[in-house]
């Protein structure tokens, strides 16, 4: 697929976990560190939130106040009516990394992932679990071993995915009535797990270096390969349908705008810290794409 990409926001640091709600995309920059919202042509931007702990996954509870995943400190934020934000749930005594990307299902119950090691200092990768966090705050550990749990969708019949970015694959699950998770599998495998654990050499050994991800109306799903510095529509299986190369490395999606076609897509130079806070070349992209995103 040849599609031009169209730049509808930059001097941003770094971003991730864009979602599309109320005529409006919403977006972290970790470095920023702030939550802005802005309609889809860019116009409009507003900083939603100021979150020092370095923002990340965002989601809303069935009432429509936010909940926002602060990385170092490991925390989910609650955004309240008033704009305060308060700890909705604390997953420092859970997450052995720092916490990462959510979603939010249509009972309130976040599921939240983690690095699982420490990304930035080099550290040797290590498996992590997923967590549940209750819209009361209570936290549930329902999943384990798990590679780098990041970009994360629920589709319309209530199964989980999850984009696991060092595992090679995407991993299914079902979500029971009482938010408990069962029949794990793969639902898209794109080669072998890492046979290593250092971080430079596992990306070599990748075919998809998954991190955010969203879902379109007819259940394909695009992944932002942020290794391979593009998108790549993928169903169930593993089969890519359909691959944008942007012109510049890629690390999250979302699928929105008036038609719902519009892919949007947080680009940056490399995924660095030290370079990222030091600049402000994170950029908000815009494509057009044949399906819609898939609506709640």
């Amino acid at each position: 697929m040849t599609t031009e990409a169209t730049t509808v926001a930059e001097g941003f640091h770094f971003l991730e976990a864009p979602r599309w709600r109320d005529q409006r995309l919403w977006f972290a920059d970790f470095y920023g560190p702030q939550v802005w919202s802005m309609r889809e042509d860019g116009a409009d931007l507003r900083a939603e939130a100021d979150v020092p702990g370095q923002p990340s996954g965002l989601g809303w509870l069935p009432d429509g106040r936010m909940l926002i995943v602060s990385m170092r400190d490991r925390k989910v934020l609650r955004k309240e009516p008033d704009g305060t934000l308060v700890v909705h749930a604390d997953l420092a005594g859970h997450a052995t990394g720092h916490a990462n990307d959510m979603v939010v299902d249509s009972h309130g119950r976040g599921f939240v992932g983690n690095f699982g090691f420490d990304l930035m200092a080099g550290d040797p990768i290590r498996p992590a679990g997923l967590h549940r966090v209750d819209p009361d705050g209570h936290i549930t550990q329902v999943a384990d071993d798990l590679w780098f749990p990041n970009g994360s969708v629920i589709t319309p019949d209530n199964v989980l995915l999850v984009v696991e970015t060092f595992g090679n694959r995407v991993t299914a699950f079902d979500i029971s009535d009482d938010g408990d998770l069962s029949g794990r599998r793969p639902w898209a495998t794109f080669g072998s797990l890492p046979t290593g654990h250092r971080v430079d050499q596992v990306l070599t050994e990748l075919r998809i270096a998954g991190d955010g991800a969203c879902l379109d109306a007819t259940g394909g799903l695009w992944i932002a390969d942020a290794a391979g510095s593009r998108l790549v529509r993928v169903v169930e299986g593993g089969t890519i349908t359909d691959e944008i190369r942007p012109g510049s490395p890629v690390y999250a999606c979302a699928l929105g705008g008036a038609a719902g076609t519009t892919l949007f897509a947080c680009a940056a130079p490399d995924f660095h810290e030290k370079a990222r806070r030091s600049a402000r070349e994170g950029r908000m992209l815009a494509l057009q794409v044949a399906v819609p995103g898939c609506t709640p």
